[in-house]
């Protein structure tokens, strides 16, 4: 396992202080606010904890409420709404400065056998042919070298290969509103099926609006042509996977309107099973001139 890896099942840790009460550290995302996919895990290992184990998490909703101090620990209140025969059902709040910053509802389910079809897995390259982040990151002369440095921290535990050329890396005229990312833990995880479902939570938030600034040419924040936010975060578990293994993030955009932008995406196995189904609003604007 990786260092970087093991820096962030660290961080994703949470210290429990009272029964339904958790705290969890931050750092410092490409931007200089909490990566919001460090707080959708953050949350769900919170309410994760707080169930049977035989219970796996099938599906989140999210919303993001305020943008995250890095410099300041995050509690998350977990409360405990149902626990049925079969499904169970929590609540958590993430709060810094005594603020909620990020709600999330998440519900898990024991095992049952029922019907079972998926669409089929969309044609996309072998991802061991496709250059690494930092081959593509260190290429791109355009970028601020500061910037690069950033986003290869922030994915050093993670292996994620673009199919095509990423938003920042070509910009200037629209592009079809699609975009693939394959992706793995830069080392093996323990089989506890909480963890893979929090990792991929996590990556979930890293290129889902990509598809959205394809549209439009735009770079994104990396090259200063957009400034944006996520709003809100949904995904489905639908079939078990590992996050230590490569998965494929298929990810597209209908709609932009009234600065937010609409991102779609479902994440496939390299065997195409379909793993995760992905919705994402945030917030898209174009910076006005001075």
């Amino acid at each position: 396992m990786s260092q970087a890896l093991q820096d962030l099942l660290d961080l994703l840790d949470l210290e429990q202080i009272e029964e339904n009460i958790f705290r969890g550290r931050s750092r410092s995302a490409v931007v200089p606010r909490v990566f919001g996919g460090q707080v959708a895990a953050q949350a769900l290992v919170a309410a994760g904890r707080t169930v049977p184990a035989d219970r796996h998490a099938h599906s989140l909703h999210a919303y993001f409420l305020r943008m995250g101090d890095p410099g300041a620990p995050i509690v998350y209140n977990v409360e405990r709404i149902r626990d049925g025969r079969s499904f169970t059902t929590r609540r958590a709040v993430a709060v810094q400065h005594g603020r909620p910053i990020f709600t999330l509802s998440a519900s898990f389910q024991t095992y049952e056998e029922g019907l079972d079809h998926q669409l089929p897995m969309p044609a996309s390259p072998d991802p061991v042919t496709l250059p690494t982040s930092a081959e593509r990151l260190r290429g791109y002369d355009h970028l601020p070298p500061d910037v690069v440095e950033r986003f290869l921290e922030a994915r050093q535990a993670i292996d994620l290969r673009y199919v095509e050329e990423p938003p920042y890396g070509k910009f200037g005229e629209p592009r079809e509103p699609h975009s693939q990312v394959w992706f793995r833990t830069n080392g093996k995880l323990a089989d506890d099926p909480l963890l893979h479902v929090v990792l991929a939570t996590y990556v979930s938030d890293m290129t889902l609006l990509d598809s959205v600034l394809l549209a439009h040419g735009r770079g994104g924040w990396a090259v200063g042509d957009v400034v944006g936010a996520s709003l809100d975060h949904a995904m489905w578990f639908h079939r078990p996977f590992r996050a230590d293994e490569w998965l494929l993030y298929d990810q597209e955009s209908p709609s932009a309107h009234g600065g937010r932008g609409l991102g779609q995406a479902r994440i496939y196995t390299q065997d195409g099973q379909l793993a995760v189904s992905v919705i994402q609003e945030g917030v898209v604007r174009v910076p006005r001139p001075d």
